[in-house]
């Protein structure tokens, strides 16, 4: 039997699934409310993902051919998925060993509630732009500044909001980030040109950003309500840790290892595992207590103890139930329901774009962009619709900068508008998205639901704002030299995987 050519989707097509998802999504948050990505939000991809599925049968594919992208489209997140695990491990370990304690003691002793905020995210923007990395940033910097928040009793989503504003600021400035080199690639522009360019959006957005979070630290605002009170933290922590500079090995260590380029996946579990040599070597105590095994020699106690953080994390008894609950975390298992969560919305995003029905929302935005200012709100607005049907900041620069970049091309416009555009929208504001890989990644690690932190993070909201303002503007919008007007679009990347940011 002959097969049936596959038909091009209506829009009402293409929008069948998103539309199911939006409202399957919205009624698992009014049943669930933080508790709807355990489980809840996961089901609604899936069903999603059937939805998509059935309408690219209908207009001829086969079930086979929608399987392999499938499969592809969750080969994408492998990578991440290592690394979100790496993290679980390396917080587990850094707890017991006593990195992130000490870096906890010396937060509480260095900052003040009236300027932590601003700190925060100003720590964070200055190591993600010399490392390049905000998952990194966010897994390490980010897990002991959570902590500080909590000695200090301020708000933990404000708090998660200026870690993410920050390293997300450095990530985006840095020529060593993932993202910042493949938005150039996708859109046809050169690296420095694009950092460049992207300072017209960045830097009033971290300004808008900083003033934001420092009024709110001066006006009180930011603070916790009181009702966790973790007494005098650096004395509690001192009884329970051997703490000192020497701790913070580890941690060095990782950057290290990231500003030489090192692959994201290895340099994390390369942390983890120096984490744990250190909790045996420092902490010998605290890892046979963990192991809690009475039968075992003292160096299979040691390795039992070391392993557990690995895989389970740690967990205090200091007899302080506010401390324990600060210090009772870490280990690949407490990041399984993020990872579960990441494989249904990949392939939920696989499938749309098997199906044509990605390709064909993005086309009817495009057709409506008649000047230029709306053709970079189209860019952006694409860009963050990618983030929550494709669920990767890696596909949604891809996918836009591969639509749009002929056209921007046929407009005269420079490439490094649309490079721009899209790491304004593809990259930066995926981690406000719970289900996308960033926004997934970000509240396991920092332990902050996604639409708790999201109205805090100013730098991520601000930037497609400026973005736009300018686009309408027509302030440092950039044209091609006459004779590259008719010069033909460059083959945008495939996606890439094998690090992440």
């Amino acid at each position: 039997m002959a097969a049936v050519p596959s038909r091009e989707p209506s829009l009402l097509q293409a929008l069948a699934p998103l539309l199911f998802l939006i409202a399957a999504l919205a009624c698992a948050v009014y049943l669930y409310a933080d508790n709807a990505s355990y489980g809840a939000n996961q089901i609604s991809l899936l069903l999603a993902a059937g939805i998509a599925a059935l309408v690219g049968i209908r207009n001829g594919q086969r079930w086979q051919e929608i399987q392999d992208a499938l499969v592809h489209g969750i080969s994408v997140a492998v990578v991440p998925i290592f690394i979100l695990l790496a993290v679980g491990a390396l917080i587990g370990t850094w707890i017991l060993s006593g990195t992130v304690p000490t870096l906890i003691v010396y937060g509480v002793q260095l900052l003040h509630p009236a300027y932590f905020y601003p700190a925060a995210c100003l720590i964070c923007a200055v190591v993600a732009l010399a490392i390049g990395s905000s998952w990194t940033v966010a897994g390490t910097l980010g897990v002991a500044l959570i902590g500080v928040a909590q000695g200090l009793d301020m708000s933990l989503p404000i708090t998660a909001g200026a870690i993410i504003s920050g390293a997300y600021f450095g990530d985006k400035m840095s020529p060593l980030s993932d993202t910042t080199n493949i938005a150039p690639a996708a859109a046809g522009s050169e690296l420095f040109a694009h950092i460049r360019h992207m300072t017209w959006t960045t830097g009033p957005s971290i300004l808008i950003a900083l003033v934001l979070f420092g009024l709110v630290g001066l006006g009180g605002g930011g603070r916790g309500d009181g009702s966790v009170a973790l007494g005098d933290l650096p004395v509690v922590l001192g009884a329970q840790f051997d703490l000192g500079w020497h701790l913070l090995i580890p941690m060095a260590v990782v950057f290290a290892l990231a500003i030489l380029r090192f692959p994201a996946y290895p340099t994390i579990l390369i942390g983890a595992l120096l984490g744990a040599l250190f909790a045996v070597a420092f902490q010998p105590a605290l890892v046979i207590a963990l192991a809690d095994d009475a039968d075992l020699s003292r160096p299979m106690a040691l390795l039992s103890g070391a392993w557990i953080a690995l895989f389970d994390g740690y967990r205090a008894e200091t007899g302080n139930a506010a401390v324990d609950d600060l210090l009772s975390r870490g280990g690949m298992s407490s990041m399984l329901n993020t990872v579960w969560l990441i494989v249904c919305a990949m392939g939920f995003g696989a499938v749309m774009e098997k199906t044509g029905l990605l390709e064909r929302m993005i086309r009817s935005v495009l057709k409506a962009a008649r000047s230029t200012g709306s053709l970079i709100a189209a860019t952006l607005a694409t860009a963050m619709g990618a983030n929550a049907v494709a669920a990767d900041q890696y596909m949604a620069i891809v996918l836009t900068g591969r639509l749009f970049q002929p056209e921007y091309r046929r407009r005269g416009l420079a490439p490094v508008n649309l490079s721009r555009a899209l790491e304004d929208a593809g990259t930066i504001t995926s981690p406000l998205v719970p289900w996308n890989t960033c926004g997934a990644y970000m509240a396991a690690t920092l332990g902050v639901a996604t639409f708790d932190y999201l109205p805090y993070a100013f730098f991520n909201l601000a930037s497609p704002l400026v973005a736009l303002v300018l686009a309408y503007a027509g302030y440092k919008i950039l044209r091609l030299p006459p004779q590259d007007d008719a010069a033909g679009a460059a083959p945008a990347p495939a996606v890439a995987a094998t690090t992440r940011d």
